[in-house]
């Protein structure tokens, strides 16, 4: 993701202060992710995406992105375990499973998200919408407007995306959660 993401910005003839400027993201931050040194929450994903004039899914391979299933914009609908979208790995650090179609009508994008032990290094950005998350498994920090929450199996926080925002796990164990988004971002 890394080298994607440093190949497009010298396509585009930007340094890392210019991208830095679109995202809102440090200088020192964006390197160490385009060296795979940390990772990008999908959110963060999807600013730098727009920043460098990209579709958020050319990040991931084309086999796992869902396209033209039968009854995707038809609610009710019932996404069974053994067919769920797994969206690609966004860092060694990062899973996130789709949890609904991908329509341009709906508007939560609901997410189960795992976050491997040392995913330390996300600093506080912001973009519009709001978000939930539910810990399942694990223990996970959030920084929301500087001030630290410690949330754990069964705890959940519900906050406005636009107030500077980060998550850790600074613990040695695997944390799941499911989150949702809004707006969606693809």
């Amino acid at each position: 993701m890394g080298s994607l993401i440093r190949a497009r910005r010298r396509e585009l003839k930007l340094s890392l202060r210019e991208l830095s400027k679109r995202t809102g993201l440090s200088i020192g931050f964006l390197s160490l992710v385009e060296r795979g040194r940390s990772s990008l929450a999908l959110t963060s994903l999807s600013t730098v995406a727009k920043a460098l004039d990209m579709n958020l899914a050319s990040f991931f391979p084309p086999a796992e992105q869902e396209k033209g299933r039968p009854g995707m914009t038809q609610l009710p609908y019932v996404q069974r375990a053994e067919n769920g979208s797994q969206l690609a790995v966004v860092s060694s650090l990062r899973t996130y499973k789709m949890l609904s179609p991908r329509a341009p009508n709906l508007t939560l994008e609901p997410l189960y998200v795992t976050i491997q032990p040392g995913d330390v290094k996300e600093e506080p950005y912001s973009h519009d919408g709001e978000e939930f998350a539910y810990i399942l498994e694990g223990e996970l920090v959030f920084i929301i407007a500087g001030q630290q929450y410690r949330l754990g199996p069964g705890d959940s926080i519900y906050f406005h995306s636009s107030v500077p925002h980060a998550i850790r796990n600074e613990t040695d164990a695997v944390v799941r959660a499911i989150w949702v988004l809004t707006p969606r971002l693809m």
